[in-house]
């Protein structure tokens, strides 16, 4: 029997050759195809996409043979492409969702299967619970029609998502100010999907795009992953700084990430670009709205809902919680503390590409350089400082879930406990507005703690804290 296929946060990852393989592709498409039929789905039709990673496009086409095969039409995309470009393509096309071959910021050895909605957004937990069972033990069990045949009448078709999704960023932003201000950007693709992108979007004025990492190479140099986070960012930041840019744009693997790096070649971490860009939708477009966030990123977004008056919602870490809340709740922008963010009037998905526009455009209207974003931001809420920690472990892990319940804890790098979140992971709240979380991996042995606080001296204690309580120290 076939190993069982388990979906994450956003989707199932493999190791490439190991448990993702050609036919544990065909099995999981499978399981989404029956999903979708089980949704008298059938006969819709559904884009595929696919990143830069090793074999992606063929897994692509594998996916578009089974889905063929289960009696749906296909949207196949011509080129690796950004998730949010496939998303917002799914509902461009009228389909009924989408599936996307990628690992996003996963190590060059692994590779993915995502799977979306109709709106574009990221399936709800309790539809890829369904998804799941409905995955064949067995190759024999699926349905597959060859790719040629689907093609040559027409079920399959491939198409250019560019232009559509070009139009439509032009309606949620004016480009023309960002192409004539004369800022000097330097975007790092990470071997990724947005390659081209900024300079394809900006280019006819005086803004100068500088790309570095902008073709592909499944083995991504010069980093770890394609994750927008130091020290796999360190060329770029440094990248800045040579060419006295700006500012620095990073975008992940599949570009539905950024990163933001300040004209000092100093990392502007990725709750603090979250509150930055809340700040620019009520501050500067004077938008109005809910502010969705996940339980792991920044009490920052909270203090801007009380100064604007707006509703702040936490949800459950990943967009399978983010994206049903902000089509619930007709929300301004919905993110996470992973760098991504999704915006109103886009699809609910994590767009690396808006958010960056977004920020060069904060600039431009502003005239202020990123670090003067950041101190402006402060002034508003606060300053706040971040950092995590991730690390492996041995043990049960029942064992050490009840280690953490019991602990109790009446201070945390000096601050005093105030409160437990058991949401999804174990929150402490702390005296100063600040939080400590303890999260595990669904799919590695690994405890993730992260910390937000106002006490910049105390950043550190506190993760050391949360470490001891983990049973890691």
């Amino acid at each position: 029997m076939a190993a069982k296929i388990i979906f994450g946060t956003d989707g199932w990852r493999g190791v490439i050759a190991d448990d993702y393989t050609f036919a544990s592709v065909k099995r999981c498409t499978q399981g989404y195809a029956s999903y979708l039929i089980n949704r008298g789905k059938q006969g819709a039709a559904l884009v595929v996409g696919y990143d830069k990673r090793f074999h992606s496009e063929n897994f692509a086409r594998a996916v578009a043979g089974v889905l063929y095969g289960n009696g749906f039409k296909v949207f196949l995309t011509d080129d690796a492409t950004p998730t949010p470009v496939i998303s917002f393509s799914a509902v461009n096309l009228k389909t009924a969702g989408a599936v996307n071959i990628t690992a996003s910021h996963n190590p060059p050895t692994d590779n993915g299967f995502k799977v979306r909605n109709e709106f574009g957004g990221a399936i709800d937990p309790a539809g890829l619970l369904e998804i799941e069972k409905n995955i064949p033990d067995e190759l024999s069990a699926v349905k597959e029609l060859p790719v040629a045949e689907g093609l040559s009448n027409g079920w399959i078709q491939i198409f250019d998502p560019i232009p559509a999704y070009i139009d439509h960023l032009k309606k949620l932003i004016d480009l023309e100010p960002i192409k004539k201000a004369g800022l000097k950007v330097t975007v790092d693709c990470m071997w990724g999907n947005g390659a081209g992108w900024f300079t394809r979007l900006l280019q006819g004025g005086t803004t100068q795009v500088y790309e570095i990492h902008n073709y592909r190479n499944p083995i991504f140099p010069e980093m770890k992953r394609p994750e927008p986070i130091p020290p796999n960012i360190n060329v770029g930041l440094q990248t800045t700084i040579d060419t006295r840019s700006d500012v620095l744009l990073i975008t992940d693997g599949d570009a539905d990430r950024v990163g933001i790096g300040d004209e000092n070649g100093v990392f502007i971490n990725q709750l603090q670009v979250y509150g930055l860009l809340a700040f620019y939708l009520l501050e500067f477009r004077q938008m109005r709205g809910p502010i969705v966030k996940t339980l792991s990123t920044t009490s920052m977004l909270d203090k801007l809902g009380e100064l604007y008056h707006v509703p702040v919602y936490e949800t459950g870490v990943g967009f399978k919680y983010v994206a049903p809340k902000m089509l619930e709740t007709d929300a301004m922008i919905g993110g996470e503390e992973s760098g991504g963010y999704a915006f109103r009037g886009n699809v609910p998905e994590r767009d690396g590409i808006l958010a960056g526009l977004y920020f060069l455009d904060m600039m431009v209207r502003t005239g202020k350089k990123p670090s003067q974003l950041l101190a402006m931001l402060f002034d508003k809420v606060g300053p706040h400082y971040y950092d995590r920690i991730d690390t492996s472990f041995k043990g049960d892990k029942a064992t050490k879930i009840a280690r953490i319940l019991e602990a109790n804890p009446e201070k945390l790098g000096g601050l005093k406990v105030t409160g437990l979140n058991t949401t999804d992971g174990y929150k402490f709240s702390m005296e100063d507005g600040g939080w400590m979380l303890i999260r595990f991996s669904g799919t590695e042995p690994i405890i993730r703690v992260y910390c937000e606080t106002t006490c910049k001296e105390c950043v550190q204690d506190i993760l050391k804290d949360g470490l001891k309580i983990a049973g890691i120290s």
